[in-house]
C-alpha cells in the first residue's frame, strides 16, 4: 500500500518522510490553506537534495504557468489538482509531469463516481477522492466520506483514498477492497499543528498497514 503524507511545510520533515520510505509527500501551493508552503521550504535546498520520495505539488484552480513554475522551482515529481480544473488543463499538465486529479465527494447515495471522473480518464495518471467541505473549502475537513461509493464504482485508474484518515484506520483500510486502490493520503489527523506532522504516528500507521496486510 502506497502512502502519501500531505501538507508538508518543513524540509526536515520531508527528509524524515524520505527516510521512512513514504512514497509521496504533498506540498500545498494554495494560499487559502493553513498548510500553504509559501517560503517555508527553500527551493534551492529541495532542488539540491536527493530524494526518493515523490515530491507532489498540490494546486487549487491555479493557471498552467503558475503550476509549471512551481514544478521547476521545487523540482516536483507530481502535480495534484485539487480544485475545479478542466480536462483541458489536466491534459496540458499531464504532458509535462505525472498528474493526480482530485475529486471532492459528497456522501450521497446518488453520487455516481464513474460519471464524475469520465471526462478525465485520458488526461491524468491517478485520481484522488477526498471529502467535500463547505463552499470554498477544498479538502482538509478531517472527515471521511462513505467509501462504499468508491467500492461499487469501476474507476479503472489507480486512485488515492483521502479525507479524515487517522492512525486508527489502518484496519479499516486493509479491509477496503477495490482493484484500483493504489494509495492512502493522510494529513491533518497526523499533525501536532497545521503543517507539522507527528512522525511517530506516521511510522506507526505504516507499520500497522503492513501488519494487517500480512494478516
Amino acid at each position: 500500500m502506497n502512502i502519501k503524507v500531505c501538507g508538508i511545510t518543513q524540509l526536515k520533515q520531508l527528509q524524515q518522510l524520505d527516510a521512512l520510505e513514504i512514497d509521496f509527500a504533498g506540498m500545498i501551493f494554495y494560499k487559502g490553506s493553513p498548510r500553504y508552503i509559501g517560503d517555508k521550504i527553500s527551493k534551492k535546498e529541495i532542488k539540491s537534495a536527493d530524494f526518493d520520495i515523490k515530491k507532489t505539488g498540490v494546486f487549487v484552480n491555479q493557471g498552467y504557468d503558475e503550476i509549471m513554475k512551481a514544478v521547476e522551482d521545487y523540482d516536483l515529481d507530481v502535480v495534484q489538482l485539487h480544485g475545479d480544473e478542466t480536462p483541458e488543463l489536466c491534459e496540458q499538465i499531464s504532458e509535462e509531469t505525472e498528474l493526480i486529479k482530485a475529486f471532492r465527494i459528497v456522501t450521497n447515495p446518488q453520487t455516481n463516481i464513474d460519471e464524475l471522473i469520465q471526462d478525465y480518464d485520458d488526461v491524468c495518471d491517478y485520481y484522488l477522492f477526498d471529502t467535500a467541505g463547505q463552499k470554498d473549502s477544498f479538502g482538509g475537513t478531517g472527515k471521511q466520506f462513505d467509501w462504499a461509493l468508491i467500492a461499487k464504482s469501476k474507476i479503472e485508474k489507480p486512485f488515492f483514498l483521502s479525507g479524515g484518515i487517522g492512525p486508527a484506520d489502518a484496519e479499516k483500510i486493509s479491509k477496503f477492497k477495490h482493484p484500483d486502490f493504489y494509495a492512502v493520503d493522510i494529513n491533518s489527523m497526523f499533525e501536532t499543528s497545521p503543517g507539522v506532522k507527528d512522525m511517530a504516528r506516521v511510522l506507526q500507521f505504516k507499520q500497522a498497514l503492513k501488519l494487517y496486510k500480512r494478516g
